[in-house]
């Protein structure tokens, strides 16, 4: 092999751009390893080249390299004086609405092989994930991905991450037009563009060539577009201040039938305001939907419109435009159909759930179903090598964290099933109950609190064990597992979805999930669901077979799980949850106190056993299930359309969980809302004590807000009142993880905290 670096070799096969600002990286690595260059500078650099933390408390071994208890790189690179690069992070790889080749895929799976772990991770937004990655590799990862067209660059960070669009987009029956060339175009005028430098967060944008599918998922965006034609002229309805996270808000109409040589311009005026208006200090606030919601949706239409007047004129609007006719996939085989010959055993169950028939007649869009989203070099490798048989450039990745190969002619679908199974790509069920979207978890999270992924594989096998004998009802059916309140699993768009969290019995952790309900998946992420109680882990599996089964039993004819869940009510889903929610002592069910895939004990350390074979339940967890109690009846009073009362509701919830910590100090707080604010404010919220390593306070901020601005009767929609319960349950859980780690702490210290 030569002795030239990879930066020799690949010199003129990158842009000189791109190649510049590689160097520019792996000399700011040099400057941060020599402590020369300032932590949050280096923390944002890396992050806009898609290098992540990653966490490690599992004592394994990947590439050689220990695993250690800090995250990658921590912004100071150090822990006491030991200089720590050995501590692998993530990469994320941008793959703009999901499309690569043959020759790209081929370089991903090297890039996995010699730098990580052998598997590249496909996520909810198209990318491609690599993990257990040392920093000092980046710059030469970047460089050979760059050699074929790809990048990391603004994957992570206050960027415009990757733009996410429709994988049938050009082939779907039931689309406008196609959206890609389109999302091509946006994803280029945009990257390090002087506008989007300047955000306090993330923008997401994403295209959909219709509205009543899920494909784009166009509702729970920054900046979403839905393609429409309107006599014969193709057009979009751009919509605005979307977005998951921890309380969820749905996107707004920013204006309807915008010509397709207005999409560039108009988001270039978006980001401008953004950048201007939006906040920047407080980043729990600092997401466009926040801006949205403070400005109003007309003032914030006006704003555009008066920066879109403004803006220099810029060629790359429509340049692209020439060029959009030509812009379709070649098919690689003619048209042909399945003949009647003899199928290999398993390709029917196959056919049906992964085989998508295209507009096109005699061709099809074959879905490679990915458990947890997974897939390992040799199989990349042998998937490319099917591609440039069968489909030629056509591979794309999909937002349930799949890869799908369009341009499939009918008749070959026998022989490319044989070659999938010899690799072990043709499992059934894609898009069905059995195919779960699952974010990282406490995997390799540092924010997971729960393990998603581990509870995610324990479904998806018990699904499968139960081969044909699944209800068509329950087959259909999207679950969405995110290892905390984040929504990277976009729990809030599913039939069922969970969200992590944790609880303490008798002193000891365990590990939970919410369960939410009454999300919808199609019209692009129609509706959000809301969590309705929490539940044991390991009881999980226990709940879905109780819910599902029910609504088979109870379902009316044609009835959906959303409507369902909807005529069955808040109250009586409680009660159906309430006994798998209650938890008993460790010494008589200790597997609820691991989760899913890992045999330690979920502690934050043993705070010792009550005396006399009693329990002691401490004043807080008696305290807390007011409160609990009192935002299950907002949920109740929000499902009635008493929408001003769930308000008031979820509020007093607020105030009873900061009660509950006030009192557990042994404080005669008293029942006054203005008293028990005031107290939680000057012991809890300014101490600090409330703020966990990530949020960082800002589930307190939900109660001094409320408090401080009650809205009139008037003021408080559905939409105001849904937001205000969503906050109302993430303040009761950092109540909990609150009260745990005073507990932790008075143990470490054996005296008082306050």
């Amino acid at each position: 092999m030569s002795d030239l670096t990879w930066k020799d070799r690949l010199q003129n096969q990158i842009d000189p751009d791109s190649l510049q600002e590689i160097d520019l990286f792996e000399n700011q690595i040099t400057l941060k390893k020599q402590g020369k260059l300032d932590d949050k500078v280096f923390g944002e650099t890396r992050l806009r080249r898609g290098a992540y933390g990653q966490r490690y408390d599992n004592g394994q071994r990947h590439n050689g390299a220990e695993s250690v208890t800090i995250p990658f790189p921590s912004d100071g690179l150090t822990k006491g004086t030991e200089t720590v690069w050995d501590a692998p992070g993530m990469q994320r790889i941008k793959i703009p609405y999901g499309g690569m080749n043959p020759e790209q895929l081929d370089l991903l799976a090297q890039v996995a092989e010699e730098y990580s772990d052998d598997i590249l991770h496909i996520t909810t937004r198209q990318d491609i994930q690599l993990h257990f990655v040392h920093l000092e590799d980046t710059p030469d990862l970047m460089r050979r991905l760059g050699s074929v067209g790809i990048t990391t660059r603004e994957a992570c960070g206050n960027s415009v991450r990757n733009i996410t669009g429709c994988p049938l987009a050009g082939v779907c029956r039931t689309e406008a037009f196609d959206v890609t060339p389109y999302a091509d175009a946006m994803t280029w005028f945009l990257l390090g563009h002087d506008d989007v430098q300047d955000f306090g967060r993330k923008f997401k944008i994403a295209f959909s060539g219709c509205a009543h599918e899920a494909c784009g998922l166009v509702t729970i965006h920054d900046l979403g577009f839905i393609a429409r034609l309107e006599n014969e002229q193709r057009v979009f309805d751009i919509f605005v201040g979307g977005g998951l996270g921890t309380v969820p808000h749905q996107a707004q109409l920013l204006a309807q039938s915008v010509p397709e040589d207005e999409i560039l311009p108009v988001t270039q005026a978006v980001c401008r305001v953004f950048a201007r208006l939006g906040e920047k200090k407080n980043r729990n606030r600092a997401r466009l939907k926040f801006l949205v919601a403070k400005l109003g949706i007309d003032e914030f239409k006006k704003l555009v419109q008066e920066e879109r007047t403004i803006l220099p004129h810029d060629d790359r609007w429509t340049d692209y435009l020439k060029d959009v006719p030509e812009q379709v996939d070649q098919p690689l085989r003619a048209p042909t159909f399945l003949n009647g010959a003899p199928l290999p055993e398993g390709f029917s169950d196959w056919y049906t759930t992964n085989v998508y028939h295209q507009r096109q007649a005699g061709y099809t869009t074959v879905t490679i179903n990915l458990p947890l989203g997974d897939i390992s070099s040799p199989q990349a490798y042998a998937l490319a090598d099917i591609a440039r048989k069968y489909v030629g450039e056509s591979i794309r990745t999909t937002v349930e964290q799949n890869l799908v190969l369009r341009w499939v002619s009918e008749k070959d679908l026998p022989d490319l099933y044989r070659e999938l199974d010899a690799v072990h790509l043709a499992a059934p069920g894609a898009g069905t109950v059995t195919d779960i979207t699952s974010c990282p978890g406490t995997d390799t999270c540092k924010l997971g609190i729960a393990a998603s992924r581990g509870l995610s594989g324990e479904l998806r096998d018990r699904l499968i064990a139960q081969n044909g004998s699944l209800h068509p009802a329950v087959s259909d059916l999207k679950i969405k597992v995110s290892g905390c309140f984040n929504s990277c699993g976009q729990h809030h768009i599913s039939d069922i979805g969970f969200f992590g969290n944790s609880r303490r019995r008798n002193n000891r952790a365990v590990p939970h999930f919410q369960v939410v309900l009454g999300g919808k998946w199609e019209d692009n992420g129609g509706s959000y669901g809301l969590a309705v109680g929490a539940v044991p882990s390991k009881r999980i599996p226990d709940v879905f077979n109780a819910i599902t089964d029910r609504y088979v039993n109870e379902k009316e004819a044609e009835e959906t799980f959303q409507n369902w869940i909807g005529r069955l009510g808040k109250k009586e889903i409680r009660t159906m949850l309430k006994p798998y929610m209650d938890v008993p002592v460790y010494e008589e069910s200790p597997e609820l106190y691991s989760d899913w895939g890992d045999p330690r004990e979920y502690t934050i350390g043993d705070i010792g056993i009550g005396e006399c074979a009693g329990e002691v339940v401490s004043l807080f967890a008696i305290e807390v299930a007011r409160a609990e109690g009192e935002a299950f009846d907002a949920l109740i009073e929000l499902d009635e359309a008493n929408y001003v009362t769930a308000e008031a509701k979820a509020y007093n919830a607020m105030v009873l969980a900061a009660r509950a910590l006030i009192r557990n100090e042994f404080i005669d707080i008293g029942d006054d809302p203005a008293r028990i604010v005031t107290e939680f404010k000057t012991r809890f919220y300014d101490t600090k004590l409330f703020f966990d390593k990530y949020a960082k306070g800002k589930f307190g901020r939900y109660l001094l807000q409320r408090h401080d601005s009650p809205p009139a009767a008037e003021q408080v929609t559905e939409a105001v009142a849904h937001r205000l319960i969503e906050e109302a349950n993430l303040f009761i859980e950092a109540a909990h993880a609150c009260d745990a780690r005073i507990a932790q702490a008075r143990q470490n210290t054996l005296k008082p905290i306050l």
